[in-house]
């Protein structure tokens, strides 16, 4: 059996992902760009949805768990008087379907203030979450029903407005694992109208901005790796930004770190962490090593024990675009 043959690229591409592809198809055009097959995502866009799906390529695989921990950012249009089966305009019409309310600001705010803070959250019956092993939409399909049972998520800011009496422009930031066409369908019910989602646009993942990602077009005409890698986009494995604080070890605690040992960090800058935090871990030149769980605050918290959860490999050879092209991050 031949061996797959190592990645030459690790690092981040932020994609502009427009309407009409799923996103593994995006995947698969970062795959034939950058002659890479270990690309994955950190978090799926609908096929009728665009904006920003992050890429992870090369060792940055290993940090899709932790990606995932990034707040999202979407704006979007919930149609209302007529609930679908899949909660988007592409499923097929359902009950409830009337004449929706008017809705005045006391209203909207009311509406909204429904859905913020931490809420229990149904997933759509066509989605890829699984359920014993089978994604939902599968078993959607099959003629299988199955209720999905409520998933605890939290909604940081919510704003609706009227854009028509029959459209709702919405504007949300949420947590990970929260379903905008769940919102748009759990709005249709409270208001007893029906409502599905008509448009949706993922604008944020954490500091990853749409605004600076890759167009999809520039990603099918790259005609060379390089094209993809040198460009402004791009963002090399030492520069990812992770939604945990970073701890810098000397050369002697991170060679014991790369190499699964726990470490004691002394007269550390990062404050408020507690036993069971994570932290990204650093060398002493900034390169990212990987990710540590605090396994004990001394000394009024300027002493840290760090246990290595997760460690990339650093042997690798690393190839990003040179340190006077790298743009900032999103």
């Amino acid at each position: 059996m031949s061996r797959r043959r190592p990645s030459r690229f690790h690092g981040l591409l932020p994609v502009y992902k427009k309407a009409g592809p799923t996103s593994h198809d995006v995947v698969d055009m970062a795959r034939k760009a950058l002659r890479e097959r270990r690309i994955g995502h950190t978090g799926t866009l609908d096929p009728m949805a665009e904006g920003l799906l992050l890429l992870c390529v090369g060792q940055a695989t290993r940090l899709q768990q932790y990606l995932l921990l990034w707040d999202k950012t979407y704006r979007g249009e919930v149609k209302l008087g007529q609930a679908t089966t899949t909660y988007d305009s592409e499923g097929e019409a359902q009950e409830p379907s009337s004449i929706p309310p008017e809705l005045d600001r006391d209203a909207l705010d009311g509406l909204a203030a429904q859905f913020r803070g931490e809420i229990e959250q149904v997933p759509p019956p066509f989605s890829a979450k699984k359920v014993a092993g089978k994604k939902l939409y599968e078993l959607a399909r099959s003629g299988e029903k199955v209720t999905p049972e409520p998933k605890r998520v939290h909604v940081h800011d919510l704003e609706l407005e009227v854009a028509e009496p029959d459209l709702l422009s919405v504007e949300v930031r949420s947590s990970s694992g929260f379903y905008v066409r769940s919102l748009a369908h759990d709005i249709g019910v409270v208001l007893g109208c029906g409502g599905h989602l008509h448009h949706l646009h993922r604008s944020a993942i954490g500091p990853y901005s749409a605004e600076a990602a890759l167009q999809q077009e520039l990603l099918q005409a790259a005609e060379s790796a390089e094209d993809v890698i040198h460009g402004d986009t791009w963002i090399p494995i030492e520069d990812v930004a992770l939604p945990f604080p970073d701890v810098e070890l000397n050369s002697t605690a991170a060679n014991r770190f790369v190499h699964g040992q726990e470490v004691v960090v002394f007269k550390t800058s990062v404050e408020d962490l507690e036993k069971d935090s994570s932290v990204v871990v650093r060398g002493a030149d900034k390169r990212l090593l990987g990710i540590g769980t605090v396994r004990a605050v001394l000394a009024r918290g300027r002493t840290l024990n760090i246990a290595p959860s997760m460690v990339l490999d650093t042997s690798s050879s690393i190839t990003a675009k040179p340190k006077e092209q790298a743009g900032d991050l999103p």
